[in-house]
C-alpha cells in the first residue's frame, strides 16, 4: 500500500514519545482504525519537541522490524565487588510479527562477574529474531581501583558464616 501522510498535534502524541517502550497505536482516520507502531522519530535538536514520526502499520502475520528496549534485572555480582557496569545497547532490534512483539526484553544479571558480559547471543529469543550481531555486547562489568576479587569475596563468606576450620 502507499503511504499515508497525516499531521497531529505534538500533544496527542506526548505520552508515547517520551517512553522507552513500545506501544501498539491505533490510529483513527477518516474512519478507518490501522494498528501501527513507531518506527523512527524526528526531535527538533534544540527544543527537543518531537518534529516527525514514522509508523509502520501492523498487519497480521507479516514480519516487522522494530527497536525493543533492553531491561537488566537484579544487581550484578561484580558490581556489588566494586566493578563498574558499562551498558553498551539499550535497544535491540526484534523481527517478529505483531502478536509476538515483546514490549521489552529482560535479562538478570545478578550472576555477572568483573571481566563478564552479556552479548545478544546470551539472549533467548522466543517468537521473535534479535537482528543485531550476536556478538555484539549489551552490558559488561569492568575493573576498578575499588573492586574486589571474587575468590576474596567468597572467602569473606566463609569466614563470617561462623563455621571454623577443624584443627589437626
Amino acid at each position: 500500500e502507499a503511504p499515508v501522510h497525516f499531521y497531529a498535534s505534538a500533544a496527542d502524541f506526548r505520552t508515547i514519545i517520551y517512553t522507552p517502550n513500545v506501544y501498539r497505536i491505533d490510529v483513527e482516520l477518516e474512519g478507518n482504525t490501522i494498528p501501527c507502531v513507531i518506527q523512527d522519530i524526528q526531535f527538533h535538536p534544540v527544543s527537543d519537541e518531537a518534529l516527525h514520526i514514522d509508523f509502520i502499520q501492523l498487519i497480521d502475520g507479516k514480519p516487522v522490524t522494530i527497536e525493543v528496549p533492553m531491561r537488566l534485572e537484579g544487581n550484578a555480582r561484580g558490581v556489588r565487588n566494586g566493578g563498574k557496569m558499562k551498558r553498551v545497547l539499550r535497544k535491540l532490534k526484534v523481527k517478529a510479527t505483531p502478536e509476538n512483539l515483546p514490549d521489552a526484553i529482560v535479562h538478570d544479571i545478578t550472576n555477572l562477574r568483573i571481566g563478564q558480559a552479556v552479548r545478544v547471543s546470551d539472549i533467548p529469543a522466543n517468537n521473535f529474531e534479535i537482528v543485531n550481531s550476536p556478538s555484539a555486547v549489551i552490558v559488561s562489568i569492568k575493573t576498578s581501583r575499588t573492586a574486589v576479587a571474587d575468590e576474596d569475596e567468597d572467602e569473606g563468606a566463609e569466614e563470617t558464616s561462623g563455621e571454623t576450620p577443624a584443627e589437626a
